[in-house]
């Protein structure tokens, strides 16, 4: 497993674990490194309004150095796949719970275009029964073979593999290929997920007719999914899903 060489930012300021029979939201969506600019900012707000969240899960993620984007009511931690003089990009994990650990990976193989690694972020919470949700925010590698693809997958899997209890796994996958969904539900298939299928599926982000967004779970229970169309702000649009534990 590869870390990032750079500090991520990171903020954890809550404590209170997760309950049994606790309901929460998660949402998640790639932000097409827009998320300084004011129109992301000020639609997040109105979405997380309409559908009220403890777990952000954010990819493209830019965060400048000089006027960050900060969550002031939220604990988080970045995992970073690349840095600038000005800026940080990454994954971006965020929620209303305590943090028992925030673990930075980024992909072995490098993004044969940009020559750059993606990135992905292992977060652990507390259950106040004892034991953990596993929370995975993955952007998955894209610009290489299916086998390459597959054997990042894979590296995903090995880290999970050991986690006892409740998971989730969700972000954007670049699965647009048969042979590059395969992999994904082979990865799902093995460690136990299943997919929460979003109403309104026109609105999740495909590519050569594949959807590239995905939120998938394990030892929970789904009570609500949504597509959100905010197709004026960025490229891809926010994925909800709402769970009982």
């Amino acid at each position: 497993m590869l870390k990032p060489k750079v500090l991520f930012p990171q903020q954890f300021i809550h404590k209170h674990p997760i309950h049994h029979g606790e309901e929460f939201g998660v949402l998640c969506w790639n932000t097409q490194k827009l998320t300084e600019k004011p129109d992301f900012q000020h639609t997040l707000a109105r979405v997380l309004t309409d559908y009220p969240s403890l777990f952000l899960l954010l990819q493209e993620v830019k965060l400048s150095a000089k006027n960050n984007w900060l969550l002031p009511s939220w604990s988080y931690a970045v995992a970073p796949n690349m840095q600038t003089r000005r800026s940080v990009y990454g994954v971006l994990t965020a929620s209303g719970y305590a943090f028992k650990e925030a673990q930075a990976r980024l992909s072995s193989k490098r993004e044969g275009m940009f020559a750059t690694h993606k990135s992905y972020m292992l977060s652990h919470h507390s259950l106040a029964e004892g034991g953990s949700l596993l929370v995975v925010n993955v952007h998955a590698i894209n610009f290489v073979r299916a086998r390459q693809f597959s054997q990042e997958i894979e590296l995903i899997k090995e880290e999970i593999l050991e986690h006892k209890g409740p998971l989730i796994v969700a972000g954007d996958f670049n699965v647009w290929s048969r042979q590059r969904r395969l992999s994904l539900l082979r990865f799902c298939r093995s460690v136990g997920l299943r997919q929460a299928i979003m109403v309104d599926p026109h609105h999740v982000k495909t590519y050569r007719q594949h959807p590239l967004d995905f939120i998938f779970y394990r030892d929970l229970k789904l009570q609500e999914t949504l597509a959100i169309d905010t197709s004026k702000v960025s490229d891809h649009n926010p994925l909800y899903a709402r769970f009982k534990l």
